[in-house]
């Protein structure tokens, strides 16, 4: 198992990894276990593998919990995924974009995701209520979910994460355990749910484009920022968008040098 059946399958099945779908197959199966103990997985967890490729991990999780929901985007290798898990009752084989199948219900995600799909993935699996997510991410994208205030790779992506979920970054992954081997290693991320959130924001589609909107212009002083995000989205006149700004804290500060929490409160302020 690993690297010459991950070779020969592709092989005899005649698939070429595809670039698009970010087909970075991972070949070291001594990841698994730790994968599965970050996630605590047990006898009563439903577990989502979100990018299963040719179920080498789908097959590990299978042994740990009650059920495994294996989605797979791409046809070929689900149909080889589908015949290599024949048998194994509790896995369930989706063939599917994950962001647009209707998926059963599941308490954890384990799972190594193309790169392409983690970004909207984390944003998805953090509206949903689920007890953890243990994921193997591309570093750059690893470092701005967690990233400090101020940090250059601070960003509206820290922002959201952090009101949704407490972010670990774990164990480094080599880009040498993946086939064919990407340009850059990757990084066990655990996400937890906050039982409670670390502050409260009004409307949460608001907070999240706000935030986007300003990490564009960083550098810029939030009320210059805001000015024609809030003419935009609020069909404001200039001078209307410059009374509201004048009555909002931290109008005069930075994106880059506001907390998440700083950032809540301002699209308190500013939402309907």
């Amino acid at each position: 198992m690993g690297l010459e059946e991950t070779k020969f399958l592709l092989r005899i099945h005649r698939i070429a990894p595809n670039n698009l779908l970010g087909q970075n197959f991972m070949v070291e199966p001594t990841l698994y276990p730790k994968l599965s103990d970050y996630a605590s997985l047990n006898k009563a967890d439903v577990v989502l593998d979100a990018g299963a490729g040719f179920g080498f991990l789908t097959r590990f999780l299978s042994e740990k919990c009650q059920h495994v929901v294996a989605v797979e985007k791409d046809a070929r290798v689900a149909e080889v995924l589908r015949e290599r898990l024949r048998g194994v009752e509790n896995v369930t084989v989706i063939e599917g974009d994950l962001l647009k199948t209707d998926l059963p219900e599941f308490n954890k995600v384990v799972a190594v995701p193309p790169y392409y799909l983690s970004s909207r993935l984390v944003l998805c699996l953090l509206e949903r209520k689920i007890d953890c997510a243990v994921l193997v991410l591309q570093q750059e994208f690893a470092e701005r979910l967690a990233a400090a205030v101020g940090s250059e790779a601070y960003g509206w992506l820290t922002v959201v994460a952090w009101h949704r979920a407490e972010v670990e970054l774990l164990d480094a992954v080599p880009k040498a355990l993946f086939y064919p081997q990407p340009k850059v290693n990757s990084v066990i991320v655990r996400l937890v749910p906050w039982r409670q959130a670390p502050f409260e924001v009004k409307n949460e589609a608001f907070f999240r484009q706000m935030a986007r909107w300003l990490f564009t212009q960083r550098n810029k002083k939030v009320g210059n920022a805001l000015e024609p995000f809030l003419r935009r989205t609020r069909k404001l006149s200039k001078q209307e968008a410059t009374r509201l700004i004048e009555a909002v804290p931290f109008r005069e500060r930075r994106a880059r040098d506001l907390s998440p929490k700083d950032l809540g409160e301002l699209a308190n302020a500013l939402a309907k």
